[in-house]
This record gives structure tokens, sequence and C-alpha cells, in this order.
């Protein structure tokens, strides 16, 4: 039985089985494959992309879906422990997607449930599915995975789809350079990881000037809800952001990519440029998460 909890989970080799059995679903997507299995979602916290699509997903591949979309759902709002929810719904389900703000709640659930686990986002810790779209979505646009130049803006603190997304794009030979707030920067334990690897990065606290020369721009939002002091929210929220006037001398090949949801720290006046491709992005989950689901129940 197999789960999956951090992206490293996955070797290389099994990463790149997931992004071909995605590019298979997205040419054919109804494949009725699952109609005898029964997926459990369980969103201990706010979801609209990961959820939903899971759910299609699920319903693309044949199988039924059960679960709740936040924790006032569960009998945890009246006192249920976390492995009591976890050991009832693993009766169920013959797989559970779980969604919860507390990091590593994703691997204590796959210790104790009967049947795989899915990790759709532990607090500030792996977004494993997001990155394999992530993956997907930088394939399709860059044709390759390999020597590519990854500008990634935002909340590199808190941004658990960074933290995933740098450890699987190690494998294919990256450059990446963070722009951040200072009170944000990529916290340091990723740096040694990077370090080790002898991948190559740069830092930096301004957007401008950073966009020229790089193939894919990762742009993520502050994440309010993983801020204790609303005042330091406030303060930083607004210090990156993109705008149409900012997509000159780009290279031809830049996309611009976002896990969303997006607050403003891409303007609208980028939408309809050739460099957004958000929103194709979040298009691929589906397909992703259906060789996600499928890698898994066959193993």
């Amino acid at each position: 039985m197999r789960s999956l909890i951090s992206i490293n989970d996955f070797n290389k080799e099994e990463m790149l089985q997931v992004l071909d059995l995605a590019a298979e679903y997205e040419a054919n997507p109804n494949r009725p494959i699952f109609k005898d299995k029964l997926i459990a979602l369980t969103f201990f916290e706010p979801s609209t992309r990961t959820r939903l699509s899971f759910e299609t997903a699920a319903t693309r591949l044949g199988a039924r879906f059960v679960g709740f979309a936040s924790l006032s759902h569960t009998s945890i709002a009246k006192g249920e422990s976390l492995k009591d929810t976890i050991k009832m719904v693993s009766n169920y389900a013959d797989m559970i997607v779980i969604r919860h703000h507390l990091d590593g709640t994703a691997r204590y659930a796959s210790e104790i449930a009967g049947c795989p686990v899915i990790n759709a986002g532990d607090g500030a810790n792996q977004h494993p599915t997001q990155t394999l779209l992530d993956m997907y979505s930088i394939r399709k646009t860059q044709k390759t995975l390999e020597n590519l130049s990854i500008t990634i803006v935002g909340d590199l603190k808190y941004g658990r789809t960074v933290h995933s997304l740098l450890q699987a794009m190690s494998h294919f030979n990256p450059k990446f350079h963070f722009v951040s707030c200072p009170d944000l920067e990529i916290p340091q334990e990723y740096k040694n990881f990077l370090d080790a690897r002898n991948i190559p990065y740069t830092q930096h606290h301004k957007l401008e000037g950073q966009i020229q020369d790089t193939d894919i721009l990762y742009i993520t939002r502050v994440q309010q809800e993983r801020f204790q002091d609303p005042m330091e929210y406030e303060r930083v929220k607004n210090l990156m952001r993109l705008d149409a006037s900012m997509l000159t001398n780009t290279r031809p090949n830049l996309r611009i990519l976002h896990p969303l949801p997006r607050v403003n720290e891409i303007a609208i006046d980028v939408d309809d440029r050739p460099e957004a491709y958000y929103f194709e992005q979040a298009k691929n989950g589906v397909y992703t998460r259906m060789g996600i689901i499928t890698y898994l129940m066959n193993q």
C-alpha cells in the first residue's frame, strides 16, 4: 500500500510515470476504470480547486466519493480525535485524500489509516499533488523539465507549494531565483537542501529585474491564514505584485504559474497575456490527480 504524503515519496521515475498518465488522461479523460472504488475527500481546511479537481478526477475514473469540506462539518468539532476520525473514514473508503491546517497531519493519517492516503496540503509543509500538476504544466509549456530557470515569488516561508516544487524540480538541474520580502524568505532548511545538491539559486527582495531571464515565473499569494499577527500580514501582503507593464523583453517561452487562489499579486491585465498560464494550470490538476489516483490504486 502506497501513500503520497511528501513529494519525496515518489522518486524521479515515479513522478514521470504520473505525468505520463496525466497526458494520457488529458487525451481521453473519461476512463471509468475504478467503478468499484470509493474515495474519501477529508478537507479539514477550505479548498476550491483541489477539492473540486479531486471530485472531478474521481468521477472521470468512475469512482464514487464521500467526504466533507471543512472542520466544522466533522465530529472533531464535537471533540472527537483526529485518530478516531481517520480510523472511521478508512473503514468506509478505498483511499483517503486529506487537507489539514497542521503540518504533519497527513503523515500521521497515513500511519493509522487502512488504505492509501493522499496529502492535499498540510499546513505550511507539503502539497505534493499541486507539485505534480505544476510539473505537468511546466513540461507541457516548456517541452522539458531539464535545465530551466525558475523564478519563485511571494510567500516562500509558509508556501507549501514552493517547498514541494523546489524538491521535485531538484531532479532536473534547475536554477532558482527566490523573490520575497525579507520576512517571507525561503527557510534555511530548503536552502540547505539545494546546497547539498549543488543546485544554484539567488535571493532578491524586489520583483523588478528578475523576470527577463526566466522560463517559469511561479507566483504565490501571501497567505493570511498562516499569520498569527494580522498587522504583520497587512504590512507584507502587497509587496510583490506583477502587472502587464513588467512583461517586456522576456523570453518567448516564459509562462506564469500560480497555484491559486489569487488575491492581488497578479493584476488582471496579465490574464490575457500569452505568458499567463495559471487557469490552464488549474485545469491540468484534474488530469494529474487522475494519474496520481491511478498510480496509487495499482500499487
